[in-house]
């Protein structure tokens, strides 16, 4: 075996080889693919094989389609058939809320580049004819462009299109270990000997928290064990082969709960397990014995999802069974793979917790390979991100939300719903005395934190619908009383760092693109890739000349240190602390906060004492070594409050108590977007992300061009230079009885021209309000755009930015 490559994949399925064949793609040939046994050895080899293209996110969807292109080239450049069968897939709604859910994915598709269309009962029938003649359903979805594939075939096409190129793959090469030698290289020590490289790529399947455990990772993924059923030979299906009628499409029920499609003469079911049913794989690591392996047939778990499909299709019933395939396949808490950088270790890329690598595979090595070899993505994929997770995700945290992750898998899901296993994780002291006054909670990052509140005598339940529930009159109130009186807001869950030293001031200044602010000042700032689009957003406070505390999205926390840590100067120059576990926090805001705050401080909170996006580190009630920060994303007046996490609980209390003096309500992260919508405050990871630049996002007034070299800034001048060509801006529409999600395809004179970014419900003006990103030439207020919304027409009017108190009076009183 070779003993130097400059990449080496470690895992030889369809999402290793994938890797492999598209690293080769951007012209990486010195790189090398070790397998432990044999290509397609692991999950690959029993996949079923489905390529659904069904995501109502616009990277997830764009991903997958990019799967099948690659997958569709494969023959004519390889040589090598990898039985492709593009029947479409079709999707029966047979309640109001999953017809809402297949109307929610109309409004968004275009943007995706997907052909859908919704059918009625006659056309699916006609698609479908085994379905009972008196089947009843509201409508149905249809992609005409999915299909599945032959899960061998299509990775060894990808493996020989890689050696084409100059890849070499060993296979019976397990990995024993890896470290770092003195100059940086990966040391990677095989059952054929030791390679050195300098990137490290794994796609190990089954094996992901084994791997991850070599490297000193914690990997959220365990595996969980599916199967599915091939009949014998059906007739009618024979029948339709020699009279030359097409495949039917793959079929989905969300009363059988699974998929159903033709293989060969016969048909495959494969039933999805509910949670009291699963079972998971080799959570403490793949046994020795294991190869490619199947367990034992286990149909009293899913015997209900049979007699359930039979009474779709009668025919499923009568005919005889031919095999079944049982096996184990990766699993996240999100159902979402891991592809990305490793935190905390250098030039080591995960594509990890595949749940289905058939569908990912031609994705992952297309999108992983971009990141390695030019530094980032087209598109945003953060949603794949492996930093989304924190360091709550350890192994006892991930078995039960693996195990909801799967088990619920063909159950109704909603936007933004938090489900309830493995919670809660991490709670800020403020969590009973919340808890006690109506809190609905949800999670962030692992922490929770008050959705809405429950008035008393309503449930303390959270209310899921793609249409307006009794909810939005809860939320609305507190709005109002953010912009009437006051709100207090659970902040705990930010993302929170200091960062010191005779180095910090001048290193900053190099990786954030706004000024820094002066010592007891604060600023929003950006930190760029170096396409000019944005990584990161941050309140920065100047504590010191050289000490300053940043504030970010919860989400983001793991991702946000990593990629700051990575940018460390090598002097020692900088230290850089996570403090988001030691400080609590909370917001105080609305016209009334001042008169709250002011008996619990001796600090003065006039103007004179304490301005507008000032910062001070104060005695607040009984606190000590408090930082308030005069800033916050609800656009009135008010402090984000940081203090020791152990002042907490008696903090909230004393503030409570004055508050109930000036009419001050307890407000959720609910209240909260709707707040920051009439503001057009962007949000991280919708508005803005690693694909748009910061002109794109329309963050200009955050960009000092004139300040000096920083990351990005090349990149800024010359988009700048060559026009830019889309900007997001702010919308209004009208509400009805459902509001706007995020999304949405905008439409102008019948061509796509933008999209929802983000959008919401307006509490305060009634209407609806969303950001969207538009081509320049449609910039100007008054300009309208044609959408839908659950299916009916819209129409989206371009506003002035900020349509609540535009010029920030009220912040700054």
């Amino acid at each position: 075996m070779q003993n130097h490559a400059r990449a080496v994949v470690i895992g030889g399925g369809c999402v290793g080889a994938g890797i492999l064949y598209g690293l080769t793609r951007r012209g990486w040939t010195d790189v090398v693919l070790l397998e432990r046994t044999q290509l397609t050895a692991g999950s690959t080899w029993h996949a079923a094989g489905l390529i659904p293209s069904y995501a109502r996110d616009r990277s997830i969807g764009i991903m997958i389609q990019k799967s099948i292109e690659i997958y569709e080239g494969l023959e004519a450049e390889t040589g090598m058939p990898v039985g492709w069968h593009k029947c479409g897939q079709l999707r029966l709604a047979k309640s109001a809320e999953r017809l809402n859910e297949y109307h929610s994915y109309m409004d968004v598709h275009h943007n995706q580049g997907i052909r859908a269309e919704m059918l009625d009962a006659r056309r699916v029938k006609e698609l479908w004819p085994l379905l009972r003649d008196d089947e009843e359903m509201l409508g149905a979805l249809y992609h005409p462009d999915d299909g599945h594939i032959a899960p061998a075939d299509v990775t060894m096409a990808m493996a020989r299109g890689a050696r084409d190129r100059g890849a070499k793959i060993h296979q019976n090469t397990e990995v024993r270990s890896v470290s770092r030698t003195a100059t940086g290289e990966w040391k990677v020590v095989t059952s054929q000997g030791e390679i050195l490289c300098e990137h490290v790529i794994c796609a190990t399947g089954n094996y992901t928290r084994q791997t991850g455990a070599m490297f000193g990772l914690e990997i959220p993924a365990i595996p969980i064990i599916h199967q599915y059923w091939i009949t014998e030979a059906v007739n009618e299906i024979r029948q339709r082969k020699e009279a030359g009628l097409p495949e039917m499409p793959i079929l989905r029920d969300e009363r059988f709960e699974g998929y159903l499609r033709e293989e060969g003469d016969g048909l495959m079911f494969g039933p999805y397990e509910r949670t009291e049913h699963l079972q998971l794989f080799a959570e403490d690591g793949v046994p020795e014995w294991f190869g490619a392996d199947l367990m034992e047939e286990d149909f009293d778990s899913v015997a209900t999802n049979w007699e359930t499909a039979i009474e779709s299709v009668p025919l499923l019933g009568r005919v005889g069974i031919k095999a079944n395939v049982r096996g184990p396949f990766q699993m996240t808490p999100d159902e979402l793979p891991l592809m990305g950088k490793a935190w905390n270790v250098p030039n080591l890329w995960l594509a990890e917790g595949v749940p289905g690598g058939i569908l990912w595979g031609g994705a992952l090595g297309y999108y992983l390979s971009q990141q390695i070899v030019e530094g980032g993505n087209e598109i945003d994929t953060s949603v794949l991100e492996p930093r989304r997770f924190g360091d709550h995700a350890n192994k006892n945290w991930t078995r039960p939300k693996v195990r909801e992750a799967w088990g619920t898998h063909a159950e109704q899901h909603f936007p933004g719903e938090d489900r309830p296993a493995a919670r809660p994780a991490k709670t800020a002291p403020s969590y009973d005395f919340l808890d006690r006054r109506g809190a609905v909670w949800g999670v962030l990052n692992g922490w929770e934190h008050p959705n809405w509140f429950a008035p008393e005598g309503v449930e303390q339940k959270n209310q899921y619908s793609w249409r307006w529930t009794e909810k939005g009159r809860y939320v609305g109130q507190e709005v109002r009383a953010v912009r009437e009186a006051a709100g207090m807001v659970e902040m705990t869950f930010m993302a929170k760092f200091d960062v010191s030293g005779p180095g910090a001031a001048a290193w900053l200044d190099g990786i954030l693109a706004n000024r820094l602010p002066k010592v007891g000042r604060a600023n929003l700032t950006h930190m760029l890739t170096d396409r000019g689009t944005v990584l990161a957003e941050y309140v920065l406070a100047r504590l010191e000349e050289d000490r300053f505390f940043l504030v970010g999205t919860p989400s983001a926390e793991r991702y946000y240190f990593d990629e700051l840590a990575r940018r460390l100067p090598s002097d020692g120059s900088v230290a850089l602390r996570n403090v988001s576990n030691e400080r609590a926090g909370l917001a105080v805001v609305g016209p009334k906060a001042r008169e709250i705050l002011a008996p619990l401080t001796g600090q003065g909170l006039e103007n004179a004492d304490f301005p507008w996006f000032g910062v001070r580190n104060v005695n607040l009630g009984l606190a000590s070594d408090v930082r308030m920060l005069r800033v916050n994303y609800e656009g009135e007046l008010g402090w984000e409050i940081y203090c020791p996490i152990q002042y907490q609980r008696g903090l909230i209390e004393l503030i409570h108590a004055e508050g109930q003096k000036h009419g001050m309500r307890l407000v959720g992260t609910q209240a909260l977007e709707s707040l920051r919508l009439e503001k057009s405050y962007r949000s991280m990871f919708r508005d803005m992300n690693g694909e748009l630049t910061a002109w794109e996002s329309s963050l200009d007034r955050f960009i000092a061009m004139d300040k000096g070299d920083f990351t990005g800034r090349a990149a800024l001048e010359g988009a700048k230079a060559a026009g830019v060509a889309q900007r997001t801006v702010t919308v209004s529409i009208p509400a009805e009885d459902g509001s706007v999600w995020g999304g949405e395809s905008l439409f102008h004179e019948g061509r796509l021209v933008g999209r929802l970014t983000s959008g919401g419900h307006s509490y305060t003006f009634g209407h609806d309000i969303g950001i969207a990103l538009v081509p320049v030439e449609l910039v100007k207020v008054g300009q309208s755009f044609d959408l839908t919304v659950l299916g009916a027409p819209r129409k989206a009017t371009l506003i002035d930015e900020s349509p609540y108190d535009p010029t920030s009076a009220r912040a700054r009183v």
